[in-house]
């Protein structure tokens, strides 16, 4: 283990480890730093659906930055493939929103008058997918929408980050980090190190960092919890989605069906309610999904901020120590969008002043119960 990093990232989920890379892009010494295997806990859990569209309905900033980060994707794809030889699956097709109601579709209005959404009635939907359920309206079909596999890209980043000259170090947690005169000290069972900046990127379990560091900040857990089917011999080609629960098609003939939202669980297994309420909202997207064969069912803990977006920018009085935590329901898709923005600040280049505003450390915030 080398004794000094110019930075030191702390987590190995698909955040830390798209730090990881876009700072040794930058020609930075980075060590990172995993108290498991990289992508082993919320980011294998999750489906890896890049709803930009889809799942924002803040339009005026967490869009664009979610919009910016989904269109890196594109070329992420070939760069972790040519760096680590890692597919990350990116599966286009992009995601039908379904609306059954007249309701849920004027709420979609502000959705479909964006250029990159259109809306679809109900026949146009079914006679692209006929295995949806026919009590649709219709949809707004989102192209750029699409899937990747989370594991994949996590991995993916994190080989191609120690390609460009990164140190990963799996198993090995930091319990301490000490602020010096001009660097941090950081603690790990393997050893101390030293490092110009220091990124918290541990999602829920950021929280020490937070109390340790005098932040009064706070991430809680919201349980999700999934399942996989096999869709033998019925064809989807789009991502399904309803009231904030999917079905996402997989390149290996599985079908994605997620998830719930369950408040300050702290369990990371699935239970037999949660995921009966998964297939009874699945079937009323698809119905021939009821006849589907389980292949399996898990589940993982988002991290929640106060106001559901993530802490992303510098501690408000220390200016080597950043944290990036907090992406709730959004892990995925704000990967590369995160990882440019904390390579950004660290480098002195420029960051948008709303992007600082809206995720920064301090921001005003309420305490959970």
């Amino acid at each position: 283990m080398k004794k000094y990093y110019d930075a030191a990232i702390i987590g190995g989920g698909i955040i830390g480890c798209s730090i990881a890379y876009y700072l040794a892009k930058e020609n930075l010494k980075v060590g990172l730093f995993e108290s498991g295997e990289l992508g082993g806990k919320t980011t294998s859990a999750a489906a890896g659906m890049l709803g930009a569209h889809s799942e924002c309905d803040d339009m005026n900033i967490f869009y664009p930055f979610a919009r910016n980060s989904q269109l890196e994707y594109f070329k992420l794809e070939k760069e972790i493939r040519e760096l680590s030889k890692i597919d990350i699956s990116l599966c286009k097709g992009g995601i039908y929103k379904l609306a059954y109601t007249e309701k849920e579709k004027k709420e979609m209005e502000s959705l479909c008058a964006l250029p990159t959404v259109d809306w679809l009635d109900a026949n146009q939907v079914i006679s692209n997918e006929s295995t949806i359920s026919p009590l649709i309206l219709g949809a707004a079909y989102i192209e750029d929408d699409v899937s990747v596999v989370p594991e994949a890209v996590c991995k993916g980043l994190g080989i191609s980050a120690s390609v460009l000259g990164a140190e990963l170090h799996e198993y090995t947690q930091v319990y301490d980090i000490q602020k010096q005169e001009s660097t941090y000290l950081i603690k790990t069972p393997a050893g101390e190190v030293e490092a110009q900046y220091v990124v918290v990127a541990s999602g829920l379990w950021s929280n020490s960092f937070f109390e340790s560091m005098g932040l009064s900040n706070r991430i809680v857990p919201v349980k999700g919890e999934c399942l996989s089917v096999w869709n033998r011999g019925t064809v989807l080609n789009h991502t399904l989605f309803h009231e904030h629960q999917y079905i996402v098609p997989r390149m290996n003939g599985s079908l994605v069906i997620g998830a719930t939202m369950v408040e300050n669980d702290w369990n990371e297994r699935p239970s037999l309610g949660g995921i009966e309420k998964l297939i009874v909202h699945a079937k009323k997207m698809m119905p021939e999904i009821g006849e589907m064969e389980i292949g399996s069912t898990w589940a993982g803990l988002r991290p929640q901020t106060f106001d559901k977006k993530p802490f992303i920018g510098r501690h408000p009085e220390q200016e080597g120590l950043l944290f990036a935590a907090g992406h709730f329901r959004n892990g995925i898709l704000l990967a590369p969008g995160t990882g440019k923005m904390i390579s950004n600040l660290i480098l002195g280049k420029e960051v948008n002043k709303k992007w600082r505003e809206a995720f920064k450390i301090e921001r005003r915030h309420e305490v959970f119960a």
